[in-house]
């Protein structure tokens, strides 16, 4: 991250602009990679750690479910009060979406690793 904040190196009694018109053709490229390079490292890493919170707020969500004290520790849902169509019908939705954003995470660290380095492990997935 620092090389693109460096600043343009500047001759003696040459200001920055000029300097900056100066520079040569490898060393714009060069600024313009690191400064691309940056972003998308970012934004790729970024997207890594907002999956890992997501499916880790899933299985938060998923494991609520199962408690049926909805007031106390010591008060437990009345049968007649449970939804057993509802309550599979939303643990499967959460399970499947699960499931996909660990399919999503999965491709985001093995694309990250091969753009930018082995930063990530990266797990089979069944």
């Amino acid at each position: 991250m620092e090389e693109a904040n460096k600043p343009v190196e500047v001759a003696e009694n040459v200001g920055a602009f000029e300097s900056s018109l100066k520079r040569n053709n490898k060393q714009i490229k060069d600024d313009r990679a690191v400064a691309i390079r940056e972003d998308a490292q970012i934004v790729y890493k970024r997207t890594v750690e907002d999956l890992e919170i997501e499916i880790k707020r899933l299985k938060r969500t998923r494991d609520n479910m199962l408690d049926l004290s909805p007031t106390s520790a010591i008060s437990l849902m009345l049968a007649e009060e449970f939804d057993s169509r509802k309550f599979v019908e939303t643990d499967l939705n959460i399970g499947v979406e699960i499931r996909n954003k660990e399919i999503a995470l999965n491709l985001a660290k093995r694309q990250y690793n091969f753009l930018f380095g082995k930063t990530y492990g990266v797990k089979e997935i069944d």
